[in-house]
């Protein structure tokens, strides 16, 4: 694009005849006006990046179609940031809007960021929103973590929707946030300060992963901070907006990795105003029992949460599954179904303290029962006697 002054251009195809013409009108020696002389100088001549700007700024001819290669666009935009001309940035972006493929564009945008927020300006003014949102997509293409972050901080300023915005925000704080930590813990595990990271060394960076990996990476290496450290798990949750079925399932799982049976447990105890504990759970007691047998939790602690669930028969189930025998014996004797304990002591091996145990129960109920109708029978006595 060939531009004169008075924000006036003339296009590729009118260059070509103002060349000719003038060429024409010399051939012929006609007089030519000096304007159109000094037209032709200014068109012919090979103005350098510095040069091309100064004369943007003055309101003189130019020609930007003389840039070509992407090393001279690039001194060029960079001259126009540093003329400091918003007007002469716009004209330069708009020109390698046309010239460059948005992928390019793009990469060069995110380390310029005078020149992207000009570029957002132009495409909110031009009602190119959509372009940002797959701008925004294309971040993904960011290896370098530092460039990625920063790319993320300029699309702050797009036009997104609310829902948008916010998932926009929540990635950058997210991508800042795991900066932090990965650096710092690779830190603490190369000098060998922290025993977790011993005993369990860190498989993979922490970077660009999700945020329920990042909370579950969170529950595993720095459970118990305090709640003011980046690294926190409640910090997390409360930063990213978790919900508490959402954060008791991640914390489960990285704890019970971990054999931490004792944190697992907290989780679930809640104290009323009595000091009475209660577990209490947002998810069904059974889908914490599959969690739990996953990690290889010992048979004690299994029972404890398939003792917790309340429907009879699921809890029968999970208990015959898991090989929870005592939930089996004591639902059986609860329900005072003798015929099914008797079928159940055929199932466990005679002699054991699960086979004894049944054999109790089913004994002292025999005796409750003598002892049962032998009252029954005093009962009936004395009534005959008090109607005779």
């Amino acid at each position: 694009m060939f531009y004169v002054t008075h924000n006036q251009y003339i296009s590729e195809h009118s260059e070509k005849l103002l060349t000719s013409l003038i060429v024409y009108l010399l051939d012929c020696r006609w007089s030519v006006h000096d304007d159109v002389i000094l037209l032709w100088q200014d068109y012919v001549s090979d103005w350098t990046p510095e040069e091309t700007v100064k004369r943007m700024q003055q309101g003189k001819v130019y020609s930007l179609e003389k840039f070509r290669s992407l090393q001279d666009k690039l001194l060029l935009l960079d001259e126009a940031v540093n003329a400091h001309d918003g007007n002469v940035i716009t004209a330069v972006l708009i020109y390698l809007k046309k010239s460059l493929s948005k992928e390019i564009l793009f990469r060069e945008l995110i380390t310029r960021e005078i020149a992207l927020r000009h570029y957002i300006h132009y495409l909110k003014e031009i009602g190119e929103q959509k372009l940002l949102l797959m701008q925004y997509r294309d971040h993904l293409n960011v290896r370098d973590e530092n460039k990625r972050r920063d790319f993320l901080k300029n699309c702050l300023s797009f036009p997104f929707s609310p829902d948008d915005a916010t998932h926009v925000q929540d990635h950058y704080t997210l991508l800042e946030r795991q900066i932090i930590i990965e650096a710092n813990d690779k830190q603490v595990e190369s000098s060998g300060q922290a025993d977790i990271f011993k005993k369990y060394p860190r498989k993979a960076s922490i970077l660009n992963m999700p945020i329920i990996t990042t909370l579950y990476y969170s529950c595993f290496y720095h459970y118990g901070e305090s709640d003011g450290t980046f690294s926190s798990p409640a910090n997390i949750r409360k930063t990213f907006r978790i919900s508490d079925k959402q954060f008791l399932l991640t914390c489960l799982g990285a704890r019970a990795k971990l054999k931490a049976w004792f944190d697992v447990d907290a989780l679930f105890t809640t104290k009323n105003w009595l000091g009475y504990t209660k577990k209490r759970s947002p998810i069904g007691f059974h889908r914490i029992v599959d969690i739990l047998q996953k990690n290889n939790a010992p048979v004690q602690v299994l029972q404890d949460y398939v003792n917790l669930v309340e429907d009879v028969e699921q809890k029968i189930s999970l208990a015959q599954k898991y090989k929870c025998h005592d939930v089996i014996i004591n639902t059986y004797r609860d329900l005072k179904d003798r015929q099914q304990l008797i079928v159940y002591r055929g199932k466990v091996e005679k002699g054991s303290s699960e086979y004894r145990k049944i054999e109790e129960i089913l004994s002292n109920s025999v005796r409750r029962s003598v002892f049962t109708k032998q009252i029954q029978h005093n009962l009936a006595l004395r009534r005959q006697k008090i109607n005779n």
